[in-house]
């Protein structure tokens, strides 16, 4: 191989060799790039000729080579080589130095490794021509590929797996089941190598596989799930079509058969057997029966049913969907001394039918269950059941109403005791013997009170009493005509004193407690007491009502205002009975169009006065008002109270307030200066002490002696009241340096005065002024309310300068 790639690359030198002297621009499979002439080049001669530098072709390397010597790859020559050695080559790129080495001299290329052409299809690599001196190049640097030519090493695999099919079973011959591929990692464009063909090694008596594409067939159409559900099918892909000496992979194909709905229902046995208590009630589940499906999944879903006609009647079938089972439950009550064995036939069949497979058989199966009833002791049975009985109201007492019957199912002629339960009948209206049963009145009874009466009866073995059974029995209590009719209202009627004879004045109906069945029929005429009435007539219309008509023309109110007509009333019976209702008729003014005005000092029609409505919409509005008055009066006082307590509440440190006014300018006896002393008791200075005190001044003698009865005092020796005046002073300068607040001024009064200095103001307003600089006369001017405190600080002001002096 590699002689012949040689001979190759020594042709296509001689060849560039013929085209360089004929002038043509030509390079067979080489790699264009830096060898090419480039414009200005030295080797762009005249004419468009160019001169080739570099002289090789497209090399190849056979991959796998297991050789002991290196490879020759192929030859790199300069047309600027004279064989003399002063040229040197040198490659660089891809595998240069350790893949491929080249020898300097001849430029001969070698490969040194094994390469893989399924890792690597190409190298890349650039050729120099330098000057063995200088090791400058001589020419220009030029690229140039090494292709690695592909051998059949590599075998086809298949990279998809593992592979995992299904196939419904009973499937015919041909269906495809799924496809397989394989893959080769060697040159499909060179040789057979990649050409990869399909086979079955193991399986093949089941499924085929397409020797091309690689898709898997059924080869027999009798699948079968429930005898083999998957099968394992090995494939192999072979390369070099299948020639021999071509390579092959393996793989193994899994192979799942899906059911079919292909199999009916079966049961286990053609016979089940289960008892049952006969006092089970209804809805009670006797037992489970299933029948067996080879199948899986929704084909073996089922139902079940009934299909002889007494099982229908005594038992029902209900499928359990979980598990696919008959539940057998009683449908109504069964009876041991009626019929001990019940034998049922119960019937499944598949939910879901394939009708491909319809032919195989009928997908239904039959078993025969037999229900063994179990005598228990059960408590007595009334017979007949009938649960009405009816009695006349007024049946004396002790008189038979009915009988109940109950008989012990279990033992013929076996005694019951019966009884009413009494929480049913708690006024004890009915007894009942506790023998027969028979049911007496132990009460008057009495229809229009209670018509009908609901009580049970319990009927027991006479030798074990838990056995008991209840009966509900309604009585009906029936109608006697005990009741006389009456008057349906106390009627009232109103006739003009202008009255025509024969005017309707009042029709009459009556009521009747009794309800007799054949309906009531009463019968009007007048009392007997009635019979030499000339003013009135009675008209029996015969629907059970009368009409009172005039007899008379008109009639005078001031003779008689108010006549009273006795009526009586019969009924039909039997026996008849009668009652007798008046009549009240008052006499009454009317207008001329007969419209009643007055009947004496009452007024029939009012005309000015209010609707009902009216006055109780009045009688609301006033009620509103009293509220609102009362709410207003409420709040206000609430108001009041609560502007007090802020009142009391806004104390500034001690302000003592006074909610009472002086008598003006001239009156000092009202303000009591004792709530400003202190609770410190000191002794008092007398005037003319050094001690501060007040003197005589100009002032009036009331203000004097007013002025003198303000406590004076001088500091004990013994005590310290640093502490004190640190607080105050502390407590004024807060008060001056506050400038957010509003400057309230605070009537304090302290228990002591410091020793032979003057007294600042406390107010918060100018407190570091002192007193005698300032002018409290215009205080004169703001009223008589002013103008004692002004007199106050002239006064005490005048008393300092006197001190001073």
């Amino acid at each position: 191989m590699a002689k012949g790639l040689q001979g190759f690359s020594w042709t296509m030198l001689l060849l560039f060799y013929a085209i360089q002297e004929l002038g043509a621009w030509a390079m067979h499979t080489a790699v264009e790039g830096p060898g090419l002439g480039q414009p200005g080049d030295p080797a762009l001669l005249a004419g468009g000729r160019v001169k080739r530098g570099w002289v090789w072709n497209q090399f190849f390397v056979v991959e796998e080579y297991t050789g002991t010597e290196p490879l020759y790859v192929g030859k790199i020559h300069s047309d600027s080589d004279e064989g003399d050695g002063s040229i040197k080559y040198t490659i660089s790129g891809e595998g240069a130095g350790t893949i491929f080495l080249i020898d300097e001299i001849t430029g001969d290329i070698h490969a040194t490794e094994r390469l893989d052409r399924e890792q690597k299809t190409f190298y890349t690599l650039r050729a120099q021509a330098r000057d063995r001196q200088t090791d400058q190049l001589l020419e220009p640097e030029s690229e140039f590929i090494i292709k690695v030519q592909d051998i059949n090493d590599s075998e086809p695999r298949f990279l998809e797996g593992p592979y995992i099919g299904s196939v419904a079973e009973l499937s015919p011959v041909g269906t495809s089941v799924m496809q397989v591929m394989a893959s080769d990692a060697d040159d499909p464009t060179y040789g057979s190598s990649a050409r990869v063909v399909y086979s079955v090694l193991e399986g093949e008596q089941h499924f085929t596989v397409d020797s091309k594409t690689g898709v898997i067939r059924t080869a027999v159409a009798d699948l079968d799930r429930e005898t083999q559900d998957r099968y394992e099918v090995v494939i192999r892909a072979t390369d070099m079509a299948g020639q021999l000496g071509g390579l092959s992979g393996s793989t193994t194909v899994t192979i799942v058969v899906t059911d079919v709905n292909d199999n009916p229902p079966r049961f286990p046995q053609k016979m089940y057997q289960f008892s049952i208590v006969e006092t089970a009630p209804v809805g009670t589940a006797i037992g489970r029966v299933k029948a067996e499906d080879s199948d899986v999944g929704e084909n073996t879903d089922m139902t079940y049913q009934v299909k002889d006609e007494e099982g229908v009647e005594m038992f029902k079938v209900t499928t359990d969907s979980n598990t696919q089972e008959a539940v057998i439950m009683v449908q109504k009550p069964l009876d041991y001394e009626s019929k001990k064995v019940h034998t049922v036939v119960v019937e499944a069949l598949n939910k879901f039918v394939d009708p491909r497979f319809v032919d195989l058989g009928t997908f239904r199966d039959q078993t025969i269950v037999r229900v063994s009833v179990l005598d228990v002791d059960e408590p007595p049975e009334f017979r007949p059941p009938s649960n009405l009985m009816e009695v006349q109201e007024d049946a004396h007492i002790g008189s038979v109403v009915g009988v109940v019957t109950a008989l012990d199912p279990d033992t013929a002629n076996h005694p019951v005791r019966y009884a009413i339960d009494r929480s049913t009948d708690t006024e004890r209206i009915f007894d009942i013997d506790a023998n027969t049963g028979a049911i007496v009145t132990g009460k008057v009874l009495d229809r229009e009170t209670a018509g009908w009466h609901n009580i049970t009866v319990l009927a027991m073995e006479a030798d074990n009493h838990s056995q008991v059974s209840r009966a509900s029995l309604r009585i009906r209590i029936l109608d006697v005509n005990d009741n006389p009719p009456e008057l349906a209202t106390p009627y009232e009627a109103a006739v003009c004193e202008d009255a025509k004879p024969g005017q309707l004045i009042q029709t009459i109906s009556v009521v009747d407690r009794d309800e007799p069945q054949s309906g009531h029929r009463f019968y009007f005429t007048l009392a007997p007491e009635a019979t030499n009435n000339h003013h009135f007539s009675l008209l029996d219309i015969k629907d059970n009502t009368a009409a009172v008509h005039t007899q008379r023309m008109g009639f005078n109110r001031q003779e008689q205002d108010v006549y009273l007509l006795p009526i009586l009333v019969v009924d039909s019976g039997p026996p008849a009975l009668s009652s007798t209702g008046t009549l009240t008729i008052r006499i009454c003014g009317c207008d001329s169009n007969g419209a009643i005005q007055s009947c004496n000092s009452t007024a029939y029609v009012v005309s000015a006065t209010l609707s009902p409505g009216a006055l109780i919409a009045l009688l609301v509005c006033i009620l509103i008002l009293v509220v609102l008055v009362l709410l207003i009066l409420t709040l206000k006082r609430h108001h009041k109270s609560h502007l007090t307590s802020e009142d009391d509440e806004d104390m500034r440190d001690n302000v003592i307030k006074y909610n009472d006014e002086g008598g003006g300018e001239q009156d000092t006896e009202a303000y009591d200066m004792s709530a400003l002393r202190s609770l410190y008791d000191f002794s008092e200075i007398k005037g003319g002490d050094g001690g501060g005190g007040l003197g005589d001044g100009g002032l009036s003698g009331n203000l004097a002696s007013e002025l003198h009865a303000l406590p004076q005092w001088v500091q004990s020796p013994d005590l310290d009241f640093s502490v004190f005046r640190d607080y105050i002073c502390k407590k004024v300068e807060q008060a001056d340096e506050d400038l957010s607040v509003p400057p309230y001024d605070s009537f304090q009064t302290y228990a002591f005065e410091g020793s032979d200095s003057p007294v600042p103001s406390l107010s918060s307003i100018n407190t570091w002024s002192s007193g005698s600089e300032q002018d409290f006369s215009y205080l004169g001017g703001w009223g008589p309310r002013f103008r004692q405190l002004a007199a106050l600080y002239a006064g005490r002001r005048g008393e300092e300068d006197s001190e001073e002096s």
